[in-house]
This record gives structure tokens, sequence and C-alpha cells, in this order.
């Protein structure tokens, strides 16, 4: 009796595993905008549907905790949506805002073990939210609802709308979607955390250690001439994190390292990342044997063999062919292009200059200064989400249909956790409406973000909290007002409130001579022509 009971048993485990489980909504990649994605679609869904989250580590967040670089560059004063939530956890964690800015590069670091917990938390309260992590997903195929793929557990999963929050836009490439890559893709980077132990914690000295890689990344006493003129001890503040630990992420002949990995298979890029990870050490153990910080050793944030981050820090990926495609023009001038508005059809914003690091490229390719390429505060389209000739399939994190240019600031972690945020609303609303992605009202999209506190577009002197926050962003997204952007370096900005009183506007009723925050209340009391027509994916009326 046992063994048949034991046969039966068998028997239903391998039926489980080849049963096709459906879903609403697969996103694959529990990266910052696959998290956000799976997060927004839950509450725009109200818990009702059915969403599937894969990740190939037991880490959620990407970038921000599995590649270790917690410090986040950008949108500090353009705080909105889950990105505001994930940071207020921060506060929440550490005490206060000021507790966070512990580095120079950032206003914002924290420990990535915490980023992942916050994280973590935050999918455990999102109802319908089918979280896998140490799972991978492939063999993806379309079918004429949706689209079909394989797990590595064994079960093959149906869902209606397929979401690439992938790092490199691996899943985009195998379903068909076309796409570019950049010639010369940006150099990657094994971040390490370290922590100060308070006694000697060397490593063993790498494989093929090579000092002459790292002597010039600061001024010492072994390189009195290095290119900059930062001290070791300033280099270290870079990426000081709270409570001892330190982010090494240092561009200055620290562990940038090049390759192209985008077109490699996976045994290929596995032997990559080993040399990535192995240049990496080398730099640590220059620091500890040659600058002195040798009770600086490897942290505990990540379970790995070796304490190394569980994935490298990609700056660069695929850039899909999408519906729309955004170019540097629109975010340095966006009202000129009338007959292609993209500014109506804002779902996120960036102000981050445009950052590309090629320092450890040494190949023949002549390439541009990119370092801060200066850009105002910009508004990002919804169509950049949504491939072209591809239905039932959205992509966020990096490979969204942008140019190489503004990918070097679209790629930042603020910015992908609002993308994200977006595709999670747009995923939700068109299951629920049964409609294809670019079917989808941009307005209904546009409304949902606001309603949950995320900006369309970029006023730096206009926060959430703000009365009329929503009415000013429905009234930017119309048109019938504009922000003024600013290029101001490493933060930029732009502003709803001018000096001057307000007299160019196309409202008829509207008195004339109105202040921003007069005419601001009197758009939120008396009109919203955001709801008097729907737009396209390009700004234009339908």
């Amino acid at each position: 009796m046992k063994k048949i009971f034991h046969i039966i048993l068998v028997s239903l485990a391998a039926l489980s595993c080849t049963m096709q489980q459906e879903y609403d909504i697969v996103i694959v990649g529990g990266s910052a905008s696959g998290t956000a994605a799976a997060i927004e679609a839950s509450r725009t869904g109200g818990g009702a549907l059915n969403i599937l989250l894969v990740e190939e580590t037991p880490l959620l967040g990407g970038m921000l905790t599995a590649a270790g670089v917690s410090a986040t560059d950008g949108c500090h004063n353009l705080c909105g949506g889950i990105w505001k939530e994930f940071r207020d956890s921060l506060v929440c964690e550490y005490g206060s805002l000021q507790a966070l800015h512990t580095g120079w590069v950032s206003n914002t670091l924290f420990e990535p073990s915490v980023g992942n917990r916050i994280f973590q938390n935050m999918i455990q309260k999102s109802p319908g939210v089918d979280y896998l992590p140490n799972t991978e997903a492939n063999n993806f195929k379309k079918t004429p609802n949706g689209w079909i793929l394989q797990l590595s557990n064994g079960r093959k999963v149906n869902t209606k709308i397929l979401v690439d929050a992938t790092e490199l836009g691996d899943v985009a490439a195998e379903a068909g979607v076309e796409y570019e890559v950049s010639e010369v893709p940006q150099d990657l980077t094994y971040v390490v955390t370290l922590k100060d132990y308070g006694k000697p914690s060397l490593i063993a000295k790498p494989n093929n250690y090579d000092r002459e890689n790292y002597i010039a990344c600061c001024r010492s006493e072994i390189c009195p001439d290095a290119e900059t003129s930062w001290s070791k001890e300033y280099m270290m503040q870079y990426g000081a994190l709270p409570r001892g630990k330190y982010m090494i992420n240092w561009p200055l002949h620290g562990n940038d390292y090049y390759v192209d990995l985008i077109g490699m298979n996976r045994e290929q890029r596995d032997s990559a990342i080993v040399i990535a990870k192995n240049y990496a050490l080398g730099f640590i153990y220059f620091l500890q044997s040659e600058l002195g910080f040798e009770n600086l050793g490897i942290s505990d944030d990540y379970p790995s063999s070796d304490g190394l981050p569980l994935i490298p820090y990609y700056r660069e990926a695929r850039h899909i062919k999408g519906l729309v495609r955004l170019e540097i023009e629109d975010i340095q001038r966006p009202y000129e292009n009338e007959a292609r508005p993209l500014y109506k059809t804002a779902i996120a914003v960036g102000d981050y200059p445009v950052d590309q690091h090629h320092k450890a490229y040494k190949g023949p390719v002549t390439l541009p200064d990119l370092s801060c390429y200066p850009v105002p505060a910009y508004g990002i389209p919804l169509g950049v989400l949504v491939p072209e000739g591809i239905e039932n399939m959205l992509v966020a994190e990096k490979s969204i249909s942008v140019s190489n240019i503004v990918s070097g600031s679209t790629r930042l972690q603020p910015v992908v956790l609002q993308l994200g945020q977006a595709a999670g609303a747009l995923a939700a609303l068109s299951v629920m409406n049964n409609i294809r992605p670019a079917e989808v009202s941009v307005r209904a999209v546009q409304e949902v973000l606001l309603n949950h506190g995320a900006y369309l577009l970029p006023t730096t002197d206009v926060a959430p909290s703000h009365p009329h926050f929503a009415a000013i962003q429905r009234v930017l997204a119309s048109g019938e007002m504009r922000y003024e952007g600013k290029t101001e370096g490493w933060s930029n900005s732009a502003f709803f409130y001018p000096d001057a009183p307000y007299n160019e506007n196309n409202f008829e009723e509207m008195p004339q001579n109105l202040t921003r925050a007069q005419a601001a209340e009197w758009i939120d009391t008396h009109i919203d022509s955001f709801h008097k027509y729907d737009i396209d994916l390009n700004g234009n009326k339908k």
C-alpha cells in the first residue's frame, strides 16, 4: 500500500511539472524595474490579477542590490511613486534622509542587503504576485492570446502579457524583438562591498594580478602624478555606506572593465564575468596591500560563496525598436517638435546628465566624451516601453527604445524604478480592458501613475506633496502650460513657477495676469484639459 501511495505522489508531482499555469502578467527579471512592475501591476489591478515575477538570483532589486550599486544616481529632487516609497523605507531604516548621505557620489546610499529586504517586503505585500527566486525563464513562444514560456523548475506558463525586465534585454531578443546595440558598449563594473572589520581582513592575491592596472586610481605616495588630485581617503569616501561599509565602484583605474557581453551565450558570459570579477578583486588587493586599507574586508551582504555581488553592474544593454524612440533632441528641446510632442505622453522623469563609461575600453574606435553631457530634467514617453511588431509584450529596465546617448541617462536606478512602475500600470490596464498594450489609453496610464504619487513630467519645484501636484502634472502633459528646464551639472532641474506673471495660456476662461501658483489653483478648480481628449503614443490627438 505504501508503495502504491508513493507511486501516486510521484505521478502527481510529475504531472504538476508538465501542467501549464495561467497568468495575466509574467515579468522576467527581478531587477529594479521588474520589482516595481510587479508591485504596480498588483495595485492597478486591485490585487485581482495573477502576476508572476521570475528572478534568476535570490535577491530583488537588480543593480541596486544584486549588483551592489547601492548608491542612487539622480532624481533626488524628483522623488515620487515607488522610487519615493523605496527611499522612505531607507529613511525608516537609517533614521533620516541625511543618514543616507554617507558618501559623496550620491545623496542616497545604503547596504545592498537592506535594499533587498525592502523590496522583498514590498513584493510580499502585493496581492496576486507569485515570486519565484532562483528561477530562469526561456523558450518564449507567441500564442494568439499572449505567450507561453518554460521555467527552469520544469513548469510551462501561459501569460497574456510578457514583460522583459532583464538587465540586458535577453527576453526581448529571444522573443524576436528588433533591437540595436552600441558599437562599443559601456564598461561594466564588478562592484565589491567592503566592511570595516577593525582588524586585517586581507584577501589572497588574485590570479594575473598587475598593480599597474590600479596604481593611478588616486593621488598617493606611490603615484604622486596621478591624473586626479583626489587622495586615497577621498576616493574611499566616494561610496561610503552606512554602518562602516564601502561600495567599491571606482571608474578611474579601478574596477570598471570593458567586455561586450550582449551577444555572448551563457557559457561565454560566465567566463567573461569570472575575468571581470578577478579584475575587481585585483583592485581590492591593491587597496589593502598597497594603499593601507587592510581592515576593509569583503562584506557579508550577498548570499554568494565568495561574498561578492551576484551579477555585474551592466551600464549598457540592447535598445529595442519601440513604437516610440527617445532621442537626445526630445530631452534637450521637448517643445520644438510640434508634429511629435512626446512630452504629452510622459510616464517617468530623469534629471541626470548623460554619463557613459568608456575609460576601460582600449579598442580602435574613437569615442566622444560623454561623461557629463548636459541635459535638463526631462520626461520619458510611454511608447519607449512597447516593442514594434511584437504584441502583448513590454520592455523595461535599460533596454527601452532610446538612442545610445539617451541611454547614458535613462539607465540610472530611480529612472528604471519609474519605468517599471509605468510598465506595471500599462500591463495591468491592458489585461483589465482586454486590449493590446499599444491600444491602452495614454491618459489612463498617466492617471494611474498620478493617483500613486508618480511624476509624469519634471517639476523640481512642485513635489507630489503639493496640493496641486496632480493638476499641474495634468496641465503640463496636456500642453496647455510648459515647464522650464535647466542644466545644472550633475543635478539638473525643471520648474513650473517662473518669476513673471503667467500670461500665455490657451484657456479661454482663465483670467489674465495670474502667477503660476494662482493659475494652478484655477486649473484645479475650473478645468481639466487633460481629459478633454486622448492622444496616441506620439502625443497627437486621437
